[in-house]
């Protein structure tokens, strides 16, 4: 039997990973497509998004290709959950003609693609490609990642940014690692700013790779699947940023925290106590639900920075709490101070 090949979609938080693979879900042009999804954090919020995508199968059941890794990075735990995870996969090979990885915003993809020269796993499935999704809004606007003219001048003014930070050196591996670079949220700067994105990744990005404007997740699947790359073939064509280490370490002092509440919330009112807080806190990422008075339907809310989307996904179950449940993903964070400042 042939090889299942696997997609494996990367990049910072907030990039537009989940809009990417929830798109390609409702236009898989009859591919039938097993998704994986590792969250950084206890709180499986896009797995939820991802079921709730209306992609179901004769059944009505649409969870049954849909696998969620809800314990931390997944490059740290390849050798723990993602191995039988795979393997249970692969049982059910003949049902599946694809398969999707979604890593967290935190993951190094090349350790996942190592993993794929286990035996167990070498002889049904192949990395296919690997897909990093890119915010070129962030780009520009130096909140995750600083070009290198803006990380230049900071280090001419700053001596302690002598050394990239972890964030930096992550986002590297990813550019690295990558057999096409998809950028979201272009129309969000001005065609001369999108230029030099591009004209920047061109220095970063092996000669061979391509990237891609992508707004909405909405980009024809053929682009995403089909490579044929055996990546774990070729890796040391991608370089990693912790090759000469002997292990790589995350750094310790980002953590996620999990807020529920019992409480409605205005939308207008919510963004703006958001707002204070990542105003206040190294804050990277905020997703979660929303539950807004006398709106029958679900409200999403992802942010980034001091920016936030927003859309209602589906009406509230009859069987579940309406609650409001927020992730939120930084440096040093405290539940007590988050609920503190939300309450």
């Amino acid at each position: 039997m042939h090889k299942i090949p696997v997609t494996v979609i990367t990049g910072f938080l907030g990039a537009g990973k989940t809009t990417l693979v929830r798109h390609l879900l409702q236009h898989n042009q009859q591919r039938r497509i097993a998704v994986l999804v590792n969250e950084f954090g206890e709180v499986g919020i896009d797995g939820e998004l991802l079921r709730d995508c209306q992609i179901c199968d004769e059944d009505g059941n649409s969870n049954t290709n849909i696998v969620e890794l809800t314990n931390g990075c997944l490059c740290c735990t390849v050798q723990e959950e993602f191995f039988p995870t795979m393997k249970k996969l692969l049982e059910r090979r003949e049902t599946i003609d694809f398969v999707l990885i979604e890593t967290s915003g935190l993951a190094l993809p090349k350790p996942l693609v190592q993993a794929f020269q286990w035996p167990e796993i070498r002889n049904s499935a192949t990395v296919d490609g690997v897909v990093t999704v890119v915010d070129t809004q962030a780009l520009v606007s130096g909140t995750l990642v600083k070009n290198s003219a803006a990380l230049e001048a900071q280090r001419q003014a700053d001596p302690s940014l002598e050394h990239e930070t972890s964030i930096e050196e992550l986002f590297k591996n990813q550019l690295i690692c990558a057999d096409l670079v998809l950028l979201t949220k272009t129309d969000l700067i001005e065609p001369f700013q999108l230029h030099q994105v591009k004209k920047w990744l061109e220095q970063e990005l092996r000669p061979e790779v391509k990237v891609v404007a992508c707004d909405n997740g909405e980009i024809n699947p053929n682009v995403l699947l089909g490579f044929n790359a055996a990546v774990e073939d070729n890796l040391k064509s991608r370089p990693n940023y912790h090759e000469q280490e002997e292990d790589h370490n995350h750094d310790d002092d980002i953590n996620s925290i999990q807020v529920i509440l019992n409480q409605e919330f205005e939308l207008k009112s919510l963004v703006n106590q958001l707002k204070k807080i990542v105003k206040n806190q190294e804050i990277y990422r905020i997703k979660g639900f929303v539950n807004v008075p006398s709106k029958p339907m679900r409200l999403v809310l992802q942010g980034v920075g001091d920016r936030f989307d927003t859309f209602y996904d589906r009406p509230w179950k009859c069987d579940e709490l309406r609650q409001t449940r927020l992730v939120f993903i930084g440096r040093q964070l405290t539940l007590e101070e988050i609920e503190c400042e939300l309450t």
